[in-house]
């Protein structure tokens, strides 16, 4: 199963609206095929896994996939049928599929027709590479990610007339991967105005440019920002004088499943006094910089006993800065 969820971070980025997927067979203990889901659209993983095995499959060969197989016709056909018609005799699911058109039907389907499913292998971790699809697919909300490059401060900016940096060169291209594992990456209108960001992949191959969105409360935007005037201007995507919550619905409805915040505080900080962060992700450099942009600005908590905390938190040495990550536990 190790294996097969190998394959499906390969798709990860690549699969919205569908899940990212992995799958591997294994005759005799050992892995003869491998495949993944490469798009919408595209053959599943299921049956591209067993389409480079390009033979009959033993009755002793096990497949194993991250996640239930489809068992209803979308673009493609159910992968139940595939692997029935493959003649697979044993199969082993990792998480069950949240989607209700497909949920626990698929396992049931295959166990109806004489196949062995075991289900549950690293269903953690098979979940958790799909945690946004899971969301929008029970809730049609994307799920929000807010990162941020910060100081010991909590800044998000440098004085004026300083370099702007607060985190290193590695750390920023660390912070930029994560932009091809999204589908739409959202700032306010005042970074558009001081930073002219770009909000672009890169370094990164195969990757489509995700949405880029932008609120506004007045709408008088520059409109020769590289986010209007660049090649992916068509990417762009301008929200004025609609809340974040609104705004994200009207996201999901599009088949947005995940967003990336990207600042400025103002927005960050309205994301979290509306309890509408699923995931935060903060760049934590060395400096103490007292820098007017404060990073979750808001009213706050009224005590510390009242403070939003993380589950499942981890931290990654970056060069000189740390990576946090973590899941708000909102009450």
């Amino acid at each position: 199963m190790r294996a097969a969820l190998k394959e499906a971070k390969k798709a990860l980025g690549q699969t919205s609206p569908n899940p990212a997927v992995g799958a591997v067979l294994v005759i005799d203990n050992r892995i003869v095929a491998k495949g993944h889901h490469r798009g919408a659209g595209r053959d599943h993983a299921e049956v591209e896994c067993l389409r480079n095995f390009a033979a009959p499959v033993p009755a002793r060969a096990t497949l194993y996939i991250t996640l239930e197989p489809c068992s209803t016709k979308g673009r493609t056909a159910p992968c139940t049928d595939a692997i029935l018609e493959g003649d697979v005799r044993s199969v082993v699911v990792g998480a069950i599929d949240l989607n209700p058109r497909h949920s626990g039907k698929g396992i049931a389907q295959l166990r109806n027709a004489g196949v062995n499913v075991k289900e549950g292998v690293l269903a953690d971790e098979c979940a958790q590479i799909n945690e946004a699809f899971n969301k929008w697919i029970v809730s049609e909300r994307p799920f929000v990610i807010a990162k941020c490059g910060m100081s010991l401060d909590g800044r998000l900016t440098r004085p004026t007339g300083e370099p702007p940096w607060i985190t290193g060169e590695p750390a920023r291209g660390h912070a930029r991967q994560l932009r091809a594992k999204v589908d739409a990456i959202l700032v306010g209108a005042e970074t558009v105005r001081a930073d002219n960001p770009r909000l672009t992949v890169r370094g990164v191959r195969g990757v489509r440019q995700p949405w880029r969105v932008v609120l506004t409360r007045s709408g008088k935007l520059p409109p020769r920002k590289r986010l209007f005037s660049d090649r992916f201007s068509s990417r762009t995507l301008v929200y004025q004088g609609e809340s974040l919550s609104a705004v994200l619905k009207n996201l999901g409805e599009r088949g947005v499943t995940s967003v990336l915040i990207e600042g400025g505080g103002n927005v960050l900080g309205q994301a979290l006094d509306a309890h509408l962060i699923d995931k935060v992700q903060l760049y934590l450099g060395p400096i103490l910089t007292g820098g007017p942009v404060i990073a979750f600005p808001g009213p706050g908590a009224e005590n510390t006993a009242n403070a939003l905390r993380l589950r499942r938190v981890s931290y990654q040495q970056i060069g000189q800065t740390v990576c946090i990550t973590g899941y708000p536990e909102f009450f």
